[in-house]
């Protein structure tokens, strides 16, 4: 028989369930095709509701949260535009988005998106596997549908792992390195690609006498024309150098004038995507550092395993107005899906980020305004067309495309 306290909890208990008050109801509602809006951020969900934490391998979203009582989030899991402020978010949807998975590649990582607007294609890169990987890849805008095919600079460029278009020419972070790559020696730094020669010039490739450890990726300040660049180590992890980490993990401005490097910031575990507000005068930079592994040799590449606890955000620096430091570093985002990789900002300062399946749209606060959702791992991204309205993205097993009214920045 139970006693009288026994039935007195459970009395108490349902009590408590019934009034759970604040509940957001309808959690998520169809706002167009493949668009599915969130009321409230689902700020108060019915209990009990559950999300796993993400893994290498398997990143989870909003839409694979479990809910009590029934509730399905299955068409939040399955909308191509996940929508949270309706307002601006359907604003930049516009009035015909679209998502299109175009080409299956391999589960190698796939990087440094460059567009050059005067060939219509876009370059970017496949880093390992397999160590030692050495032809680019590059879309043919022109062709109908496009293509994808093979391309090998001279000299080659071994792992791009950043990338931008600048004054005529790509700019990218080769971000692998040994004495024997095509039978020559590479090591990691800016080289300058000119899209119309196929000729490539080595910038910068030491911190003095040091190889530096990745350069993961790059962004030019056009007001100055300085290089700025993330440096974290994650070439030691994956096999794509012969040589351990000999400096920090830091962030660095590069002074094509001079030949300087000057370090920016060097308190980021992990500093990875770096992108620029419109008006130069802030520098975003993410951290991905719940993404890492022991940099001691004797454990060789050891891989970065996914730390949920770890960092994995996005902070803004101020930039003096003659552009050479920064100050009043703070936290912008916390990436929720896995670690916000490819960073970039659109013309009207909106930023993006690569978070694991998908990319999220953020305003200059880093409120979530809107995700796309994929199918794949996004490492990055960059925008194409004529009005700079065609997003593409690429990573692990996949390169898709989005059109929709968020413009990208001109690059020159």
């Amino acid at each position: 028989m139970r006693s009288p306290r026994s039935a007195y909890s459970l009395l108490l208990l349902a009590g408590l369930v019934r009034a759970q008050t604040g509940v957001t109801d309808p959690i998520a509602e169809n706002c167009g095709p493949s668009v599915v809006c969130v009321n409230k951020y689902a700020n108060v969900l019915p209990y009990h509701f559950f999300r796993n934490v993400s893994t290498s391998s398997v990143q989870t979203t909003f839409g694979d949260t479990t809910v009590a009582n029934g509730t399905s989030l299955d068409n939040v899991k399955s909308a191509d535009f996940l929508v949270f402020d309706k307002e601006r978010g359907l604003k930049v949807l516009g009035s015909n988005p679209s998502y299109e998975y175009v080409f299956e590649v391999s589960k190698a990582v796939h990087e440094a998106p460059v567009y050059v607007a005067s060939q219509n294609k876009l370059y970017l890169s496949q880093l390992a596997p397999p160590p030692g990987y050495l032809p680019q890849l590059v879309i043919d805008l022109n062709q109908d549908p496009p293509t994808l095919s093979e391309f090998l600079s001279d000299p080659p460029v071994y792992a791009p792992n950043g990338g931008t278009f600048h004054d005529g020419k790509i700019i990218w972070g080769a971000s692998g390195g040994n004495n024997s790559i095509g039978g020559g020696e590479q090591r990691v730094g800016l080289r300058a690609l000119d899209p119309n020669t196929n000729k490539t010039t080595s910038l910068l490739n030491n911190y003095f006498g040091f190889y530096f450890n990745t350069i993961d990726d790059l962004a030019v300040n056009q007001k100055t024309g300085d290089i700025w660049f993330t440096d974290p180590q994650y070439s030691w992890f994956n096999e794509l150098t012969d040589t351990p980490p000999q400096l920090p993990c830091a962030s660095y401005r590069y002074s094509p004038k001079s030949g300087a490097v000057f370090v920016v910031d060097d308190t980021i575990a992990q500093p990875n995507g770096i992108a620029f507000s419109p008006d130069y005068s802030v520098v975003y930079i993410s951290d991905t550092g719940s993404v890492s592994g022991p940099v001691d040799p004797k454990y060789g590449h050891p891989g970065t395993p996914f730390n949920a606890t770890g960092h994995r955000t996005i902070y803004a620096f101020d930039i003096s107005p003659d552009g050479a430091t920064v100050s009043n570093k703070r936290a912008l985002y916390l990436a929720p899906g896995y670690v916000p990789d490819g960073l970039k900002v659109a013309a009207n300062g909106y930023i993006l980020t690569g978070n694991g399946r998908g990319v999220d749209v953020l305003d200059p606060h880093g409120q979530l305004i809107l995700t796309v959702q994929t199918n794949y791992t996004v490492q990055n991204f960059a925008w194409t067309g004529p009005e700079l309205k065609t997003l593409w993205l690429m990573g692990q097993g996949g390169i898709s495309k989005v059109e929709w009214e968020l413009a990208g920045p001109e690059l020159k």
